[in-house]
């Protein structure tokens, strides 16, 4: 029989033919606690490594860091902190909520690069991290009025407006997404 051993407040056990309906403590769901398999028997592994990647599945992802190298020196930073970034010129702000910083990058690149880690395109010139969205508001012109956490709010064109369906899973209240 295969077991999966952890610290002692987290357990799971397999059954032996190492099937899905395993039981598994909610704290285990959630740690990221290094799992070590050990075999009684010699046993090919195999639905063990299966369980362990879907153990790993089920872990508490941690925060993206990133690299910034900025004026001289290379700052780290969670992406889960970053509100906006905002292209001036040639350059972009990474916004947090207390202190910005300016990169020598285009938008376009900032853009590609942050797309899957939760941040949506809203206009030419922003990106904001969806996590910090707050409120969007139709305006009469066709275009949204978006507040994240903190008030900042900014205008989402027509162009891009189409991204903010990737705001929420779905979408309850009176009618459809409008756009």
């Amino acid at each position: 029989m295969n077991k999966l051993k952890m610290s002692s407040a987290e357990r799971a056990v397999l059954n032996p033919e190492g099937a899905s309906d395993s039981l598994v403590d909610d704290k285990a769901l959630h740690s990221c606690a290094s799992l070590v398999i050990v075999r009684e028997k010699r046993e090919p592994t195999a639905g063990s490594t299966e369980t362990l990647l879907g153990l790993q599945a089920f872990a508490k992802p941690q925060s993206l860091r990133v690299a910034i190298k900025t004026t001289g020196r290379i700052l780290f930073m969670n992406l889960d902190d970053v509100v906006s970034v905002q292209a001036k010129g040639k350059c972009v702000y990474l916004q947090r909520k207390a202190s910005s910083y300016l990169l020598r990058e285009s938008i376009s690149d900032v853009a590609e690069k942050l797309e899957t880690h939760g941040f949506i395109r809203i206009h030419r010139s922003v990106l904001v991290n969806t996590s910090f969205v707050e409120e969007i508001k139709p305006l009469s012109t066709g275009e949204y009025s978006l507040r994240v956490d903190g008030g900042k709010e900014y205008t989402v064109t027509r162009t891009y407006k189409k991204n903010l369906k990737c705001l929420a899973e779905f979408w309850i209240g009176t009618g459809a997404f409008p756009g």
